[in-house]
């Protein structure tokens, strides 16, 4: 699902550059569960919004499901994610005053999803991630847990190839963090999604397929 060579992220010039990445390889099969595990600093939220297609590589290649993405236009680029890739922020950016509903029709409105399916499939969603009960809750009337579901919901209701979720379980308790990756699984498993995981918690190791540890930009 995803090839990234010899990729590199330099912010900056001169004396001042920061190398956030440097020449990192990454083979990411698809149908797995992946986690990308360090410390803060160590360049995983770099490398995840190289894959979201939210910024490009100073240098190195990025391949999505056999297509190279790192030459597309920003006009290709912001397609591909609005199709094809679901995010996953750590501060769920839901809009406070719409239901949960209301939050993944909106994703759906934004993917370019036919409207009038959109709530259907919508509810779908928001089933597949146990918040059947719960949809029509706004973010303030949710626990944190079910706020990230329903960002979850948001980014799977238009069936996305690939779901990059950055650190999803940072703002949760230990064990809302478990049941989010536990989630995570079931959808790998029944949805047969790819879903690629920043974290630094080592508790979510034993649940992921593959891990990646990065340190000071390189994978260790």
């Amino acid at each position: 699902m995803i090839r990234a060579r010899g990729v590199t992220r330099v912010f900056g010039r001169g004396s001042g550059a920061v190398h956030a990445l440097k020449g990192v390889d990454l083979a990411v099969p698809a149908g797995k569960l992946v986690a990308l595990r360090g410390r803060s600093g160590s360049g995983k939220t770099t490398l995840i919004n190289l894959l979201g297609t939210l910024d490009r590589p100073t240098d190195g290649s990025i391949a999505i499901d056999g297509e190279e993405i790192t030459g597309l236009s920003d006009r290709s680029m912001d397609e591909l994610r609005r199709k094809h890739i679901g995010l996953i922020f750590q501060s769920y950016a839901l809009v406070p005053y719409m239901s949960g509903l209301e939050n993944v029709e909106f994703g759906l409105r934004l993917s370019g999803a036919p409207s009038k399916q959109s709530k259907e499939v919508a509810e779908k969603a928001l089933s597949l991630v146990g918040l059947k009960k719960r949809m029509h809750h706004r973010p303030f009337e949710l626990s944190g847990g079910e706020q990230q579901r329903v960002a979850i919901a948001r980014a799977i209701a238009h069936r996305p190839k690939l779901v990059l979720a950055d650190e999803p379980t940072a703002e949760l308790d230990s064990k809302t963090g478990l049941q989010i990756v536990g989630l995570f699984r079931e959808l790998v498993e029944r949805e047969g999604l790819t879903i690629v995981m920043t974290t630094h918690d080592p508790a979510m190791m034993e649940i992921v397929d593959h891990v990646y540890a990065l340190e000071d930009g390189i994978i260790v």
